[in-house]
């Protein structure tokens, strides 16, 4: 067994024994909000990192899945946790139609598409008072009083969600979306469907954001449409959590989901409490100067550019 095993399964015992370990449910409500984030930012990972197809709306996505679950439980009285697999296959509907749409055309059309999209379906949650509430929102019960529930959840979404991406990219659906992303007239030359895989990957990726939005539904038992259809909450957090922690890199939006949490916990509480209060708007200006950083010194993320990380941090100590 390698040391990559190793070091899986490690994290793995870690992962659930976790809420044994921290017992304060802050602490727990992070690691809940990470791990959501983890699935977000692979789903968008498998669609920009691995077929190069650059989405700039996956909060439609994330909406229609959260929306979904709220609608399920509002006006069909059903358990919001339904959800969990409406909001994926609704989102994945969406996704279908979106890529049929677009896919046939080349350039930005796709990433415009999906940027419009998701402002599209914040419009018509704002408007459509009868189904959606409107700007008052949908308010549930939660299911779980506790946060231990919730948190196994989120593990087992944000597990599912990586192991299935892995094993799609070690398949030939894997070979055939990279082919798109590094020149996708070679692939039709190949005998690539292009359009049919593209399409397969975007089905995928809303498919699992859904899921996290219906997850958030049932999580935190409110939304509106200026959340869960936000731009700069949704769209730009997830491509920040692919970009910070190594695009087209199977743990590297997981990597990047905890450091993105982290510091923009940090900065929200004002380091906890221990710096001024203007410091907790400031974490929009640290999120930008970061990816900066990561465009210039490490352009595969975190993760993508590991080796390189160590090589510095030895070539650090030993000049020390």
């Amino acid at each position: 067994m390698g040391q990559k095993h190793l070091t899986l399964i490690f994290i793995g015992i870690l992962a659930v024994a976790f809420p044994f370990l921290v017992t304060s449910d802050y602490y727990l409500h992070l690691v809940i909000i990470a791990l959501m984030w983890v699935v977000v930012g692979s789903a968008w990972n498998l669609l920009a990192g691995y077929t190069g197809q650059v989405s700039f709306g996956h909060a439609m996505f994330f909406g229609v899945g959260a929306y979904t679950a709220g609608i399920i439980v509002t006006k069909l009285e059903m358990s919001a946790w339904w959800g969990m697999m409406f909001g994926g296959v609704t989102a994945m509907l969406i996704g279908l139609f979106v890529g049929w749409v677009c896919f046939r055309l080349r350039g930005p059309y796709f990433a415009l598409a999906t940027l419009a999209g998701s402002e599209i379906f914040r419009l018509i949650a704002t408007n459509w008072e009868s189904l959606t509430e409107g700007m008052v929102g949908i308010l549930i019960i939660q299911t779980f009083t506790s946060k231990l529930p919730y948190y196994y959840i989120a593990l087992t979404l944000a597990s599912l969600c990586i192991f299935v991406i892995h094993v799609v990219m070690k398949s030939k659906w894997g070979y055939y979306f990279v082919s798109i992303r590094e020149d996708q007239d070679a692939a039709e030359s190949m005998g690539i469907n292009t359009t049919l895989y593209k399409n397969v990957s975007l089905l995928i990726s809303s498919f699992f954001t859904g899921m996290a939005g219906a997850f958030y539904m049932n999580y935190m038992a409110f939304i509106d449409p200026h959340v869960v259809f936000s731009l700069h909450y949704i769209s730009i957090m997830a491509i920040l959590v692919g970009i910070v922690g190594g695009v087209a890199t199977i743990m590297g939006p997981a990597v990047g989901a905890f450091i993105m949490i982290g510091l923009q916990e940090t900065f929200r509480s004002a380091f906890f409490g221990l710096a001024p209060a203007w410091t907790s708007e400031a974490h929009i200006l640290v999120f930008g100067l970061l990816v900066i950083f990561v465009i210039l010194f490490l352009p595969n993320g975190i993760v993508g550019d590991w080796s390189k990380i160590k090589r510095n941090m030895f070539r650090i100590k030993a000049s020390s």
